[in-house]
Order: structure tokens, then C-alpha cells, then sequence
């Protein structure tokens, strides 16, 4: 019996070497060729294949077509899609196990009663379906369930019930007849979706693929996969809290600076529709350490709460402990403290936190970041209708940030009645009609004297 001949192909590109080497000659990744079987040529013909062969026009021949988005009924993730979800149109959603995948394709998948919709599960029996659609309160008699891992048999059925959208859990699970190696691998991953993509342009049925991600936090399977799709979009957020943040990676119909925000709860997903009031506190017993930062994430601007702690170090080394917050941006701001303001942080136990769960890089919180640390460190409050935009340098001037408008505009929405930013944007900026009042600061210290009244 002869051998079975094999190759090998890199898992984060999928490039393709007749042997296994230590560093991709195409991505310059380590360690990430893997050996499958060559793949074997089916003898039928798939049944995605279009009957016309296609010849080449000129741009005036070419007829435009506007298609009408399809409404997901779910506002959050019409925006990240950017108003709809597009005929046609191939979307992979990837997330970590766990973080609500399968719950938010099945609520848009029974939310869709207008249209015909197949929701096709290589992980969970067609019982754990109804359990959980149970669970989440969906009903809807035109929504049809398969459990099938072969892709022939899936595009059977497609081709039979011409669905308008088609929800595939999960990618990795699903084979085709045609490739001799098992589902999940590199070549199976890719052949699969460019079916499934060819499919999809021939008939104009929406597909979104579920897909897994590795330890590292990138789509499992090649990179290739999210060149062959029209859109990726990454499902993040932490087991320990309800909130889910839904961003666009990647979008040929629209932008990729939208995020859509929802709360996990115990009958499904929640659309937060205005996630600055979830994610604040009241703070009306005046308690120190505690401000309201101003961010940007994407396009969307909404307020968040940073709190801080400062105390004697009990141990021989201070601690410095960061919670959805850079922990060496935390080192250089208490620096510009201790050397710009006084502060003598050089002894004590400072600790972060973001409110909520969340991470954030937007620099214009480093304001927000130092009053609560020197509210914290003179155990004074910080009025809780204040609030904070700027970035700090290293010499402790406060530097502008962009969209200073859309903050403001924020914080006015939500009842706040000062905000601080830095002076440098005082230039260009519209007040007119604002009745939020506005305070420029160029320095720490000053930001500290305006909130203490000290020196």
C-alpha cells in the first residue's frame, strides 16, 4: 500500500511548503506549518457552481444594482454591519467559547420573520437548540433548523428551500466529500468558505459563519479566511461581567470604526442602546478616587468610570496593579506626578480599574486616570457632575485629543455639568448651544488646583 502523500501549510497565511520549515517565508511567523493530507479532486460536481460562464465587460456594460439591506431587527448589529445586512453578502463572527456566538445568531436568526432563514449547527443537536431558543423567548415557524457537518448536503438543502440568510455554527466543524482530511484543518477551513462564498454571490443568500479563535485571540484556521470573506466581525468581553462588545474587523459594506454593545443576560442578549448610563454609578456620598472619563471607541463616544486606590505599601515593594488599563502608561502618569505636581506615590500602593469590564486605550482618558488618583491620594471626592478628556505628556501639560465635540456633546447628554479638557482645544471648537460648562487646563497642577483649591 503506498503512502499518502502530504503537505504542509502554514496555519496564520496558508501558504504552502513541500516540507516543514521553522519560519514562514510568507508571513515571517514561528512555528505554525502543520502537515494534512494532499487534497483529492471529487468526482461530482459541487452544486454551488454557476451554469453561466462569466466574460468580461466594460464598466459602462456593467448594470448597478442597489440592493436593499437586509433589517437584522437588532440595532446593534445593523451598525456594526453598517445599516444591514447585505444580499449576498459573507460575514464571519468570531469570539471566544462561551461569549454568546451561538445566542446572537439565534436571536437574529428568529427575529427574521419576514424572511426564509436556515440555521444549520454542526455543534449542538437540534434539542439544544430549542432549549435554548426556549430560553431566550423565540418563536418563529419559519426559521428552519438542520444538523448536518457536510457541506453537499447543506447546499442541497439551500439549493431546495432557497433561503435568504443561511447561519453556519460553526465553520470548523463543517467537511466537504472533497478533501481527503478532517474538518477543522487548514485546507478543509478554506475550501469550505470559498464554496460557500461562491454560493453565495450565485444566489444572493446572506451567510454568516460562526467561527472559533485561537489561545492568542485571532480567528482560528488560515488568514486566508479573512480574505475570502466580505466581513469579519470579532465578539469580545469577559466572563466575569455582562457586557459584550461586538467590533467590525473588517467591512467591504461599510465602516470599520462602528462597535455594537450588548448586556448578556440569563433570557438572552440586550441590545445596550446607551452604554454610558450602564456603565457610571451614581456617586452621590462623595467618594474619593472616583472620575468620569470621556472615550471614544470606534465612531461611538460614551462615558466611563475610572476608580483608583492609593495607600500605604505594606509590603517592602509598592504595588502597582492595572485593571482594563495599560499598567505602564499607569507607571508614566504617577512619574509625571510625583515629578510635576509633588505627589510622593513613590511609597504607596496604587491600583486601577475600569468600570464595567472594559479596556481602554483611548489616551484622552489619562485626565480622567490622574484626578482619581489624586482624589484618591488626598481622600478628597471629585464632584461626581465632573468630568474628564485630555492626554498628558510627559512634561505634565495636558495635550488635545480628537472629536471633542462628540465628548462634550456626551457628557452634556448625560446631565454633567463641567468637564475639563485640555486648552490646546480651544481652537476650532463650537460652543454655541452647549450648556455644559466647559474648562480649559494646560497642567496637572492646575487640573489639581482647580478640583482642590490647593497648591
Amino acid at each position: 500500500m503506498s503512502k499518502a502523500k502530504t503537505t504542509f501549510y502554514c496555519r496564520n497565511c496558508g501558504s504552502e511548503s513541500s516540507k516543514w520549515v521553522g519560519r514562514c517565508p510568507a508571513c515571517g511567523e514561528w512555528n505554525t506549518y502543520i502537515e494534512e493530507p494532499v487534497e483529492k479532486k471529487s468526482a461530482q460536481p459541487a452544486v454551488y457552481e454557476v451554469a453561466e460562464r462569466a466574460r468580461p465587460q466594460k464598466l459602462s456594460e456593467i448594470s448597478a444594482v442597489n440592493y436593499q439591506r437586509i433589517n437584522t431587527h437588532n440595532d446593534e448589529l445593523n451598525r456594526v454591519l453598517g445599516g444591514g445586512l447585505v444580499p449576498g453578502s459573507l460575514v464571519l463572527l468570531g469570539g471566544e467559547p462561551g461569549i454568546g456566538k451561538s445566542t446572537l445568531a439565534l436571536q437574529v436568526a428568529l427575529q427574521l420573520k419576514s424572511r426564509r432563514v436556515m440555521y444549520v449547527s454542526g455543534e449542538e443537536s437540534l434539542q439544544q437548540i430549542k432549549l435554548r431558543a426556549e430560553r431566550i423567548g423565540g418563536k418563529d415557524e419559519e426559521c428552519l433548523f438542520l444538523n448536518e457537518t457536510s457541506l453537499e448536503n447543506i447546499l442541497v438543502y439551500c439549493k431546495e428551500l432557497k433561503p435568504a440568510l443561511l447561519f453556519i455554527d460553526s465553520i470548523q466543524t463543517i467537511s466537504t466529500q472533497g478533501i481527503d482530511s478532517s474538518a477543522g484543518s487548514v485546507s478543509q477551513i478554506r475550501e469550505c468558505t470559498a464554496a460557500l462564498l461562491k454560493f453565495a454571490k450565485a444566489t444572493h443568500t446572506s451567510i454568516f459563519l460562526i467561527g472559533h479563535i485561537t489561545k492568542d485571540g485571532i480567528l482560528a484556521g488560515p488568514k486566508i479566511l479573512e480574505h475570502i470573506v466580505d466581513a469579519v466581525l470579532q465578539f469580545e468581553g469577559d466572563h466575569n461581567h455582562v457586557y459584550r462588545i461586538l467590533r467590525s474587523l473588517k467591512n467591504r459594506f461599510g465602516s470599520t470604526s462602528e462597535l455594537g454593545i450588548f448586556e448578556m443576560r440569563g433570557n438572552g442578549l440586550r441590545e445596550v442602546s446607551n452604554p454610558s448610563e450602564m456603565l457610571i454609578t451614581t456617586n452621590d456620598e462623595g467618594l474619593s478616587g472616583i472620575s468620569i472619563g470621556a472615550t471614544i471607541d470606534g465612531i461611538r463616544p460614551f462615558l466611563i468610570e475610572v476608580q483608583a486606590l492609593v495607600s500605604s505599601a505594606v509590603y517592602g515593594t509598592p504595588q502597582r496593579s492595572c485593571t482594563g488599563f495599560d499598567s505602564r502608561r499607569l507607571n508614566m502618569l504617577l512619574a509625571v506626578l510625583e515629578k510635576r505636581a509633588g505627589f510622593k506615590l513613590s511609597a504607596k500602593d496604587v491600583f486601577l480599574n475600569i468600570a464595567g469590564g472594559l479596556k481602554v486605550d483611548d489616551p484622552a482618558i489619562d485626565l480622567s486616570v490622574i484626578a482619581a488618583i489624586m482624589s484618591s491620594n488626598i481622600d478628597t471626592s471629585v464632584h461626581h457632575l465632573y468630568c474628564f478628556s485630555g492626554e498628558v505628556g510627559l512634561s505634565g501639560e495636558i495635550r488635545p485629543v480628537s472629536r471633542i465635540e462628540q465628548r462634550i456633546q456626551e457628557a452634556q447628554k448625560l446631565g454633567f455639568s463641567k468637564i475639563f479638557v485640555a486648552s490646546a482645544n480651544r481652537k476650532g471648537i463650537d460652543l454655541s448651544g452647549s450648556t455644559i460648562q466647559v474648562a480649559f487646563v494646560s497642567k496637572v497642577e492646575q487640573l489639581f488646583k482647580a478640583l482642590f483649591g490647593k497648591n
